[in-house]
C-alpha cells in the first residue's frame, strides 16, 4: 500500500502569519486531523459492536462521542486550508498518520468498549494540550482557539466514558 506524501506544500495567501510559522502549523494540524479522523472511526467501531447489558445506553454513548468529535474533522481540515496547506484528509491519510493505536477487533463487552475508548479519548485529548501549546508557539492564536474548543469539548467526553467504569 502507498503511503501519501506528507511534505508540506504551502500555497500564497495573504493570511498575516509568516510562512516560516504555517509550514510547522499545517504539519501540526494535519497530525491532529489524522488522530480526529481515527477517534471519530473509533468512537463508530465501538458504536456499532459493543453487546451487553448495557448495549443500549453503550451504543447510544459512543454514537454521541462520534457525532461530537466529527465536526473537529472539517474545522481542522479547513484550518490547514486556510493557512494555504493541504489537508491530508482521507481515511488511508488519517490511518498512516494517526498516533493512536489501533481499535482492537475481538472485544465486544461495553466494559471492554469502555475501557478502549477511554483510553483513545484520553490519548487525544493528550495530544491536543500539546497541539495548542504548540500553536501559540507558532504566534496562530486562531488555531490555538480551535484546539482549546477541541479540548474542552474532549475533557468532557472523557469525563462521559469515566463515569461508567467502576
Amino acid at each position: 500500500m502507498a503511503v501519501a506524501d506528507t511534505k508540506t506544500k504551502i500555497y500564497q495567501s495573504k493570511i498575516d502569519i509568516r510562512l516560516e510559522d504555517r509550514e510547522p502549523l499545517v504539519e501540526l494540524i494535519n497530525r491532529q486531523l489524522a488522530d480526529t479522523f481515527d477517534l471519530y472511526s473509533q468512537a463508530k467501531q465501538a458504536h456499532w459492536n459493543v453487546k451487553g447489558i448495557n448495549f443500549f445506553q453503550l451504543h447510544e454513548l459512543f454514537d454521541a462521542l462520534a457525532a461530537s468529535i466529527e465536526p473537529y474533522v472539517d474545522m481542522l481540515a479547513e484550518r490547514v486550508t486556510a493557512l494555504g496547506g493541504v489537508a491530508m484528509g482521507t481515511v488511508r491519510m488519517a490511518a498512516a498518520q494517526s498516533t493512536l493505536s489501533e481499535y482492537p477487533s475481538n472485544i465486544s463487552t461495553g466494559d471492554e468498549h469502555l475501557r478502549v475508548m477511554t483510553d483513545r479519548v484520553a490519548a487525544y485529548a493528550k495530544s491536543t494540550r500539546e497541539a495548542l501549546r504548540h500553536a501559540g508557539e507558532l504566534n496562530d492564536p486562531t488555531t490555538e482557539d480551535l484546539f482549546t474548543e477541541i479540548s474542552r469539548e474532549v475533557d468532557k467526553n472523557l469525563y462521559f466514558l469515566e463515569a461508567h467504569l467502576n
